[in-house]
């Protein structure tokens, strides 16, 4: 199970594929979203993800309760079209930026959020697309991106089984069937204690999809242990500053901890390694300290081997322990000094 953006491999047996979420960090600054761009890049991020939409694609500009996000959640109070004026990416930078990502040697592509953005995104030729959490249910949305052929990357918070299965059965009758998934669970911040990451194996094997994490928990945490139960993907908020004013800024990572993070994900995927019972290069050194069996005692010839003159020690020059029960009562062949491993040619036949 993978999927390939830009002739890179992602799935599982693959480097994970790390994308930093730009979001609304650039708080409307062209030259601090090349910033982002820059240090994301330097920081060890595969790709960088914009999101391309206006607030009249996202919603309508109405005052009235429904569009207005309940007080103490965050952006608590906001009308939704005023959020998202105040959050979006501007579409005039989004080709400037893709054309320094080009130069960074660092992937860039977006979740748009009607058809208007696919269509300005395939003329930016972006390698993939993603759908975010809450877009997982705007089936003729999903239908038309995946008739675009290109990679699909889905966040899954809120989703039932249902729903993921809905979405995913939308873009393989266009004939599509580059397709990642991503555990996700839709707080800003989330809990680590919400994060149900064992749900990962379960989502693989059930929707026979690559799966990574969508991570909205404030540490590196969840990813490296999603990392750990095969997440192939990994997707974190970044940001120049967290104490910037920006809508995003509060649960999104600083750039030293996005590097660290990264730099904790490439040791911890060198850990997992393969399924293997060898002992590595470094342990056949150190079988020699194995226990094995020994005269812990002068033994003369002809007399009697007893637990009290052979013992099973370290190191492993001796006969293997399963042997103790066997020589238990035979005799040696000839004298045998302290410290002598046991052979076969020190104890007499029969």
């Amino acid at each position: 199970m993978h999927i390939t953006i830009n002739n890179r491999k992602i799935g599982q047996d693959c480097p994970v594929y790390i994308i930093a979420e730009m979001s609304a960090n650039h708080n409307q600054d062209f030259h601090q979203a090349i910033s982002i761009l820059e240090e994301a890049a330097k920081a060890g991020a595969d790709a960088v993800k914009l999101q391309t939409y206006t607030p009249d694609t996202l919603t309508i500009k109405c005052d009235k309760d429904f569009f207005r996000i309940d007080k103490g959640r965050i952006w608590g109070g906001k009308n939704l079209y005023d959020l998202y004026q105040e959050a979006y990416t501007p579409w005039e930078w989004q080709p400037r930026l893709k054309q320094t990502a080009d130069k960074l040697g660092i992937d860039l592509f977006s979740s748009p959020f009607d058809h208007t953005a696919v269509d300005f995104l395939e003329q930016m030729n972006v390698p993939a697309y993603k759908i975010a959490s809450f877009e997982i249910v705007d089936i003729p949305l999903i239908q038309y991106i995946a008739r675009t052929g290109k990679p699909m990357i889905l966040s899954t918070g809120m989703a039932s089984q249902n729903e993921i299965q809905e979405a995913l059965d939308t873009i393989h009758r266009a004939g599509n069937s580059e397709v990642a998934l991503l555990k996700c669970t839709s707080a800003y911040p989330a809990m680590v204690e919400e994060m149900n990451l064992r749900t990962i194996t379960h989502m693989t094997d059930h929707f026979k999809t690559p799966v990574g994490l969508s991570d909205h928990t404030l540490d590196d945490t969840s990813a490296i242990a999603a990392v750990a139960l095969g997440a192939c993907i990994i997707e974190k908020h970044i940001t120049l500053s967290r104490s910037s004013s920006g809508p995003d800024s509060s649960f999104s990572m600083e750039i030293h901890e996005f590097e660290r993070m990264v730099k904790s994900i490439r040791l911890a995927e060198k850990s997992l390694g393969n399924v293997s019972y060898q002992p590595s290069q470094k342990e056949q050194t150190n079988r020699m300290f194995r226990r094995s069996l020994f005269a812990v005692a002068e033994i003369r010839e002809n007399e009697a081997f007893t637990h009290e003159n052979i013992r099973s020690i370290r190191p492993a020059h001796g006969l293997h322990t399963r042997y103790l029960p066997e020589i238990i009562g035979r005799k040696a062949s000839r004298d045998i000094e302290y410290g002598t491993p046991i052979s076969w040619e020190l104890i007499q036949k029969g």
